[in-house]
């Protein structure tokens, strides 16, 4: 009969130490991506070092439900908890997408306390756009 192996320090059994870095951040770059499908906020430091960030899927939304104003709200105000725990003060929100969640999260953003200086629209616009598929022959 084969004899059972423990094994010995396992990555599933052993936490080393904390990840989250527990320095001070007093201003951040907010960007909001917002789809038809999903709203992504990325909390970063000025040099664009990731911080925290949260999604309306993160959040527990599915289906048609992510895509809401309610559900970017949501997801906005799990992402900057975490940065004015930090002990951000100003930051600025760069704007990215067509969705509905864009407002909804901007309004989270300006009830959290932080100090905007500025909103910035980064929707990337086609100059002239992808050539069109070629004329249907029937």
């Amino acid at each position: 009969m084969a004899k059972l192996i423990t094994r010995i320090g396992s990555r599933k059994n052993i936490r080393i130490g904390s990840r989250k870095s527990t320095r001070k951040i007093p201003k951040g770059i907010i960007h909001v991506q917002s789809s038809f499908n999903n709203t992504i906020v990325t909390v970063t430091d000025v040099q664009g070092q990731v911080i925290s960030w949260s999604s309306a899927g993160i959040c527990g939304f599915r289906g048609k439900r992510r895509g809401t104003p309610f559900a970017a709200e949501t997801a906005a105000g799990n992402a900057i908890r975490t940065v004015v725990d930090q002990g951000m003060k100003r930051a600025d929100i760069w704007l990215k997408g067509p969705g509905v969640g864009r407002d909804a999260a901007l309004r989270a953003i300006r009830r959290s306390g932080i100090l905007l200086s500025f909103v910035r629209d980064v929707t990337p616009m086609p100059h002239n756009g992808c050539r069109p598929p070629k004329k249907r022959r029937v």
